[in-house]
């Protein structure tokens, strides 16, 4: 594994923070598109989707290719708004602060979710895990003072009928 330490190491600093937001989701989107919604480019690090959401202000939808990590063996998932370590929360977290009902794709199909913002104990377990899963969140985490945003996306059949994360 010593590869994904120094994709890892890498995707610390703040060189990476500063290309890769304009890099990285464009080539995603320009993968995706091209194989019809089955690959995503930065998929191959980390798990991804690409989550349409509705624009907070204009209501348009809004396609944004974010890394995930799947729980419940692949029946939900957690998005972070690292925003690469950078200063801001990014714009798609603001549009499911305002739409929680949104769409993503994932390994190819098409998914309604709602997302649901963690908080408290709830936010604190998911954090650890991601840590975990990915370690360089810490580091973005250290280099910004708000904290950052976690969501749990719910399949929609599944928050209508109030089902709760896994166990």
């Amino acid at each position: 594994m010593r590869g994904a330490r120094v994709v890892q190491k890498v995707s610390s600093t703040r060189g990476f923070a500063r290309v890769a937001p304009h890099v990285v989701p464009a080539l995603d989107r320009a993968v995706h598109r091209l194989t019809r919604g089955k690959v995503l480019l930065s998929a191959q690090l980390l798990p991804g989707v690409v989550l349409t959401s509705t624009g907070a202000r204009s209501g348009l939808p809004r396609r944004t290719p974010l890394a995930c990590m799947p729980e419940g063996g692949g029946r939900r998932w957690i998005l972070v708004g690292s925003n690469f370590g950078r200063p801001g929360h990014p714009a798609w977290s603001h549009n499911l602060l305002a739409h929680p009902d949104a769409e993503i794709s994932w390994k190819g199909r098409d998914v309604p979710v709602t997302a649901v913002l963690l908080a408290g104990e709830e936010r604190a377990a998911a954090w650890r895990a991601l840590l975990a899963f990915w370690p360089p969140y810490a580091a973005y985490q250290a280099r910004v003072e708000r904290e950052i945003r976690v969501f749990r996306l719910v399949p929609r059949r599944e928050s209508a009928t109030g089902g709760g994360p896994p166990a």
